[in-house]
């Protein structure tokens, strides 16, 4: 056996080793080159949730009426039936003033009515008087007419032109007397009217509660001099302020980027510290106003507040719902491109391929955007970079998660009694 073969053998087992290894790195290079040349996108999916926007405001208590009580007439205090807290209802007696000159000018107005009434009895009689006269002198005009027509000649004509003058003058006393009658009647009639008048002056000498309410503040005392309010330019002091407690106006102030979602109607969720409360509420009303100063537009929530629980100035927090949708097809806001004025999205189609398409663009928040048309749920649109890719090119899809739903918090301001509790604390 010659000594050269097993050095042949390992020098073609070498040889054939080497022919592999070439064949293996050529192979792995030639994958290298085709994924460098398909560039990598990030992904998100198209899916269906809700996207809304929540204002949160402090808001402040109102009463819903509060009423200064100024006495009709002036007069001295007799008595006072309240005090700051007192809950009055409408109708109620709270003062009594004492003017003595009005009882007098009551009476006097009396006497007069009754004068009034005795006038119009005596225009009565003297009617009834008139009238008897001129249906006898009537009478006997007539008598004369008849006597001279059947005899004529026989009465001289001057007899008969007086007897004719008595009945007309008879008939106008019976005229003078019912005129009487009515001017009587009218005098009566202005003497009852100044009675009411005074009457009604008198009874403003009980000062009673215009509404129901509180009184939170009082002004006079017994034997207090107070001047009647006869109009509203008065600077004297009223008896008492009265607030309309048994419901509230919560006054919110919405910014002025938000007061186009404003509505009567919409739902407000309230918490109230202070009293441990939560409820909801409905906008009644809005001032359609914007504060020069502020950039706000007060919004009121009447709250209804039988049991008084809720003190007028106090606050509240508030999240009012601005703007909502449900159900409906959601991306990432950054899948979004605006080209023109015309919002785009690039589309990644199942062989991955892009494809830029026109989108229309609903309620958008800070993470996430409605897309009323243009994709579908389940669509995949690139979420960054788009810029870097085009129309119709390959790209190797990185997936990834991203949320169906958004509530964007607004804040317009909230607070939060414990911490100005704890603050002020720790300042002592």
């Amino acid at each position: 056996m010659s000594p050269r073969l097993p050095v042949a053998a390992v020098a073609a087992c070498a040889l054939c080793a080497a022919f592999g290894i070439t064949a293996c790195h050529s192979g792995s290079s030639s994958t290298e080159a085709n994924a460098a040349t398909v560039p990598a996108a990030q992904v998100a999916t198209a899916q269906r949730g809700d996207i809304s926007h929540v204002l949160t405001l402090a808001g402040q208590f109102q009463p819903y009426q509060v009423v200064d009580v100024h006495p009709k007439v002036s007069g001295y205090m007799r008595q006072i039936n309240v005090d700051i807290g007192d809950v009055v209802h409408q109708g109620e007696t709270i003062a009594t003033l004492e003017v003595p000159e009005l009882r007098a000018q009551l009476r006097q107005t009396v006497f007069e009515m009754q004068q009034s009434n005795e006038e119009i009895v005596r225009a009565q009689h003297e009617i009834a008087r008139a009238q008897a006269v001129h249906a006898a002198v009537h009478a006997e005009s007539a008598r004369l007419r008849q006597a001279a027509a059947a005899q004529p000649g026989l009465i001289a004509q001057q007899e008969l032109d007086d007897a004719l003058a008595k009945d007309l003058s008879s008939e106008a006393q019976v005229d003078a007397a019912k005129a009487a009658m009515a001017a009587a009647k009218e005098h009566a009639g202005a003497a009852k009217a100044d009675n009411e008048r005074v009457e009604a002056l008198h009874n403003y000498t009980n000062v009673t509660a215009p509404l129901e309410g509180v009184i939170i503040w009082r002004y006079a005392d017994t034997g207090a001099l107070i001047q009647g309010g006869t109009n509203s330019n008065s600077q004297d002091l009223p008896i008492v302020r009265i607030s309309q407690s048994d419901v509230l106006r919560l006054r919110v102030p919405v910014p002025e980027d938000d007061v186009k979602y404003i509505h009567e109607g919409d739902v407000l969720r309230v918490r109230v510290d202070a009293v441990s409360r939560s409820f909801t509420g409905k906008v009644v009303r809005f001032t359609r106003n914007v504060n020069y100063e502020t950039r706000t537009m007060e919004t009121e929530v009447d709250v209804p507040n039988k049991d008084l629980s809720i003190a007028p100035g106090m606050y509240a927090n508030t999240a009012l719902q601005l703007a909502q949708v449900k159900n409906v097809v959601t991306i990432p806001v950054e899948a979004l491109v605006l080209n023109g004025n015309q919002e785009t999205v690039y589309a990644v189609g199942a062989n991955g391929h892009i494809h830029i398409r026109d989108v229309v663009v609903g309620l958008q928040g800070s993470k996430l955007a409605e897309i009323k048309s243009g994709l579908e749920s389940g669509d995949r649109v690139i979420t960054g970079g788009q810029e870097k890719y085009q129309d119709g090119e390959e790209i190797s899809p990185l997936q990834v998660s991203t949320p169906a739903s958004e509530t964007v918090q607004e804040t317009g301001g909230t607070i939060d009694l414990k911490a100005d509790e704890s603050s002020a604390g720790g300042s002592r």
